[in-house]
């Protein structure tokens, strides 16, 4: 039986290339990798570490807060009567028993002149009747009813002088009036307001604390705030609650600020750094952070015998120098450049960062 010649070319042109591929494999079965030997010859990878020095540092706790009035306080009428003056104009600073609202007199000053009247009355029956006593022309029970009779009068002025007095609505404290509620011919019953009266000097910085921060905060601590306004207020921790918050499971905190010329406003957003104590901290550059495994946040230094080491941090405060983190101990070759891309354990060549 005869082969076709295309059938020979085909076979022919197979056997060339099955030829090819094994001389090859002989070939190179003896020679090295290019890449192996590229990599063996280049060595461990190379690193960047800076030595980072142990320092002892002060620490803050960093919250979200607003400036708050000290004490705020609707003022109200204690009786019924028409405004007959609103001295006082709103965002006015007042002094304690300062005159917010006056109501018209009316009868009240009468009603006082008559239980006066009755008072004079009262006190004359009363001497009257010891003298009488004295010589035997009355009897006990009737000084007795006459003294009874004069402690009523006295009460009755006592009743007509706080009367006339509730006229005068007063400011409870020093501050600012910062709202007016009444205006001149308004009527007022009892328990309806003047107006609002807030202290604002000293004034307050109000923020919640987390539950991990809580107990590192102390009453009496300096803290310092930092506004939206770009002012900076210095003062001291005046009360952290001791029940957390159930919804959000913080800790409500005060800080007390001097405020003289009350040129700070309350519920401006504010930045409140409060003094927790200090401790060992190392300050590493931002760059430096690196995720684990496990997805925590750390740092990458080399070890005594060149190999790379991962320690887990805190921060404890942004500077722009760099950041404060806790969790490493003594003085560490930290990574600086490379740390991305070297695994722990593993040997690397270490050259000083400039």
């Amino acid at each position: 039986m005869r082969i076709k010649s295309q059938y020979l070319f085909v076979i022919g042109v197979a056997g060339v290339v099955v030829l090819y591929f094994v001389v090859r494999s002989l070939f190179s079965a003896g020679a090295p990798n290019a890449a192996e030997a590229k990599t063996t010859a280049a060595g461990p990878p190379s690193v960047q570490v800076r030595i980072v020095p142990q320092a002892l540092r002060a620490y803050d706790v960093v919250i979200r807060g607003r400036t708050q009035a000290t004490r705020s306080v609707v003022v109200r009428s204690e009786t019924a009567g028409t405004v007959a003056q609103a001295p006082v104009l709103q965002g006015s600073y007042v002094k304690q028993g300062q005159v917010l609202c006056r109501l018209a007199v009316d009868a009240r000053q009468a009603a006082l002149d008559q239980a006066r009247a009755a008072q004079k009355s009262a006190k004359l029956t009363q001497l009257q009747n010891q003298e009488l006593a004295r010589k035997g022309f009355r009897a006990p029970a009737q000084v007795l009813q006459s003294e009874a009779s004069l402690d009523a009068a006295n009460a009755a002025v006592r009743q007509g002088e706080i009367a006339l007095a509730q006229v005068n609505i007063k400011a409870p404290f020093a501050g600012v009036f910062d709202h007016r509620d009444a205006e001149d011919g308004a009527y007022l019953g009892p328990g309806q307001p003047c107006g609002t009266v807030i202290e604002i000097d000293p004034l307050l910085v109000v923020g919640d604390v987390a539950e991990t921060e809580a107990a590192k905060i102390r009453v009496g601590a300096k803290a310092t705030a930092r506004l939206v306004s770009g002012q900076t207020l210095t003062g001291r921790v005046r009360y952290v609650s001791r029940d957390a918050d159930p919804q959000t499971r913080t800790y409500h905190l005060e800080v007390t600020v001097p405020n003289p010329k009350l040129d700070t406003r309350s519920g401006l957003s504010a930045e409140l750094h409060v003094a927790a104590g200090s401790g060992p901290a190392h300050l590493v550059p931002l760059s430096s952070l690196v995720l684990d495994s496990a997805g925590r946040q750390g740092v990458r230094y080399v070890q005594g015998d060149g190999r790379v080491a991962f320690a887990p941090v805190t921060v404890a405060e942004e500077t722009p120098d760099g950041i404060w983190v806790t969790g490493l101990t003594g003085p560490v070759n930290l990574i600086v450049v490379g740390q991305s891309y070297v695994a722990d354990g593993q040997k690397v060549r270490v050259a000083m960062a400039r």
